[in-house]
């Protein structure tokens, strides 16, 4: 939670500064992210959802619904850092996950939404999941380390970190570093540990239950992790005292809700990223045993609890008809056939694969956007649209001059969000998890490689001498993504392959 002292000297500072009363009276901006939450989650989205999402559902009613929009990578960093910088992320050092652990993937000299939002004029907060690298302060002086076996790392938590949200652009940053199920477990507000009493997670859980089950994801732990259930696990590892893994996404809440309501003028921009549904499937007491799909349909219902509040408390303050919200997430959802045919429920809806494949199900991902002073009346865009675009067009909403080596793969949409539903794109990249590569150009999707690209099994083939050599669909008339016509569209798969290295390779900057 905010410390009220610290919150008032950050608004004496931006009062003296001129910020806060800026000349800009612009519309707020509210980016509520969720992790690894599929298209098919959403029940305004998906007929056959057995999940439950009201308030989601309640923004696509009075928004605008993107029914075409893709993440540029299916797993979490990569997503993070091509939102956040409208730049694809296989160009930097943030092509691969990072751990709670990992330095910073975004150069110091890089800008992004933080930034160009607090150029224009708006106070700016990051709260929730970072995940995209911070640089620790270490007892021995030597990089960070963590050792599996003992849980142990050598960061000094009474120190803070060097680099982090607030050098991206961030007036005020509460975080957790990483996925939830990552160590270490702990908030960082303003690059100070919250609470730097550290304890490990064997001190306050038990490693399993009496009735402890083992399903499909047991193989992420080892010993000394926590596995209580499907979906219920966390690697062992540092945690501060008083954090508590089944509390997080409350506090989270909590927070954003306090900036919310305590920010008396406009414009802000907030970036709340959440930590679900992401593992642990720990839903807070009021969710659970609420939906017939178990602890993940919870989550769900509790994911969307937080867009509710979100709504409430702009209503509260009276900014909420001036305030532009997106709800998206940052890959498809970790759902594997398995869980469809045993819960009935496609959390990827329409599309195959899952997170970190590079099949549709791994980077589509749900996108809205409500914004009562300008969209008047809802309607489903069906343009390809990435996440990076977000870049460009809030540039543009902004008037802000990008740079030459800015948003390199962003496209902006504004006259979309403005009633113009002509489409912005035509062509896309996409990454699956083992960095095999895929191409989208109007109805057609090349794919690099045989496999998933990601989760699912196989994840890559080794082509036979004769055989083909990747994969072409139709996406028009297959979004399933189960007629390959690579073999009988060699002349199409090598345009789309040498338009795909073209775009991969030309005229990018290095810098990360």
């Amino acid at each position: 939670m905010f410390k009220k002292g610290k919150f008032n000297f950050l608004i004496f500072l931006l009062i003296c500064s001129g910020a806060l009363f800026s000349q800009n009276n612009g519309p707020n901006v509210v980016i509520i992210f969720a992790d690894d939450m599929g298209y098919g989650d959403v029940s305004g989205l998906n007929p056959e959802a057995r999940t439950e999402t009201p308030n989601i559902d309640y923004l696509i009613e009075n928004g605008i619904t993107f029914s075409e929009a893709h993440a540029s990578a299916s797993v979490c960093t990569p997503s993070r850092y091509g939102l956040l910088t409208g730049r694809y992320a296989f160009r930097g050092a943030a092509r691969r996950v990072v751990n709670g652990f990992g330095g910073p993937v975004i150069n110091r000299d890089r800008k992004t939404l933080g930034n160009i939002f607090k150029e224009s004029g708006y106070v700016t907060a990051c709260i929730g999941k970072w995940h995209l690298g911070v640089e620790w302060q270490t007892k021995n002086g030597r990089k960070p380390e963590y050792l599996q076996e003992s849980g142990k790392s050598n960061v000094d938590y009474s120190r803070p970190i060097l680099t982090g949200p607030n050098d991206f652009g961030f007036d005020y940053s509460f975080v957790h570093t990483a996925s939830l199920d990552m160590p270490p477990y702990l908030f960082i507000e303003d690059h100070q540990v919250v609470d730097n009493q550290i304890v490990l997670t064997s001190d306050v859980y038990e490693s399993e239950k009496d009735n402890t089950e083992y399903a499909w994801d047991k193989k992420h732990t080892r010993e000394g992790d926590v596995y209580w259930r499907k979906g219920v696990w966390w690697r062992k590892g540092e945690m501060s005292e008083s954090f508590r893994i089944e509390n997080c996404l409350s506090e989270i809440l909590d927070n954003g809700i306090e900036y919310i309501t305590r920010r008396k003028s406009s414009p802000f921009f907030l970036y709340l990223p959440l930590t679900g549904p992401h593992t642990p499937w720990m839903p807070t007491d009021e969710f659970q045993g609420k939906s017939p799909i178990g602890d993940y349909g919870d989550f769900i219902l509790n994911i969307d609890h937080v867009v509710g509040e979100v709504i409430k408390a702009l209503k509260n303050t009276g900014e909420f008809d001036n305030t532009i919200i997106v709800f998206s997430s940052d890959n498809g959802a970790y759902w594997p056939e398995e869980e469809i045919r045993l819960q009935g429920h496609d959390s990827n809806w329409g599309r195959r694969g899952q997170k970190g494949d590079v099949w549709d199900g791994g980077h589509r991902v749900p996108l809205v956007v409500h914004w009562p002073d300008e969209i008047r009346e809802s309607f489903e865009y069906d343009g390809l649209t990435s996440l990076t675009d977000w870049y460009a067009t809030f540039a543009d909403f902004l008037d802000y001059d990008l740079g030459r080596e800015e948003g390199e793969d962003s496209y902006s949409f504004l006259p979309v969000i403005k009633g113009n539903k002509e489409h912005h794109r035509n062509t896309m990249i996409h990454q699956g998890s083992n960095g095999m590569y895929a191409y989208r150009k109007g109805d057609w999707k090349y794919i690099d490689g045989l496999g998933s690209g990601g989760f699912t099994a196989p994840s890559r083939l080794e082509p036979s001498d004769n055989g083909v050599q990747g994969q072409l669909y139709n996406m028009s008339d297959n979004v399933k993504e189960s007629q390959n016509r690579y073999d009988t569209q060699r002349e199409m798969v090598q345009g789309m392959k040498t338009e795909m290295e073209e775009q991969i390779e030309m005229g990018r900057s290095n810098k990360n």
